[in-house]
């Protein structure tokens, strides 16, 4: 079951290229880990590309960076698994959650990743739809079938 502070699904491809920017973030540019230095770092403005794990247990617990990221303009992006975002910041444990300061020779792989989710790329279709979205699709198509089935009854 999805969680509640997910609010988009993400691919498997811009799950990994974020994976890959924080490698490169961390070996040359300032990256900041855990819960409380994302939610910092994000408040103070600094971040330019936050990634969560989706499997946090208590939701409570991180639910509150996603709206943050929205409210300051910051673009997030979700990675399946918090064993794999700690094995990207270099961890030998779990991490929920990571705020890209400086991206250091990861600029391009951020500049990507921000560009899949957002949608601003030229060519590039959007890879993260809002659940919203997902949601307003699937009541058209629902809604489409039965007019075609209240037709089709005529």
């Amino acid at each position: 079951m999805a969680k509640s502070y997910v609010k988009f699904e993400v691919s498997k491809e811009v799950a990994a290229k974020a994976l890959d920017a924080v490698r490169l973030a961390k070996q040359s540019g300032v990256v900041k880990k855990g819960v409380n230095e994302v939610t910092k770092s994000v408040e103070r403005g600094l971040s330019s590309l936050v990634v969560i794990a989706e499997d946090i247990e208590p939701e409570e617990v991180i639910m509150h960076i996603p709206s943050l990221c929205e409210q300051k303009k910051i673009p997030f992006v979700y990675v399946p698994t918090k064993q794999e975002l700690g094995k990207a910041i270099g961890l030998n444990v779990t991490c929920a959650a990571i705020s890209i300061e400086k991206a250091g020779e990861g600029e391009g792989a951020v500049k990507d990743v921000v560009s899949r989710i957002t949608g601003k790329s030229s060519g590039a279709e959007k890879e993260a739809k809002p659940a919203s979205e997902k949601k307003e699709e699937k009541a058209k198509e629902t809604k489409q079938k039965k007019e075609e089935k209240a037709e089709k009854e005529e």
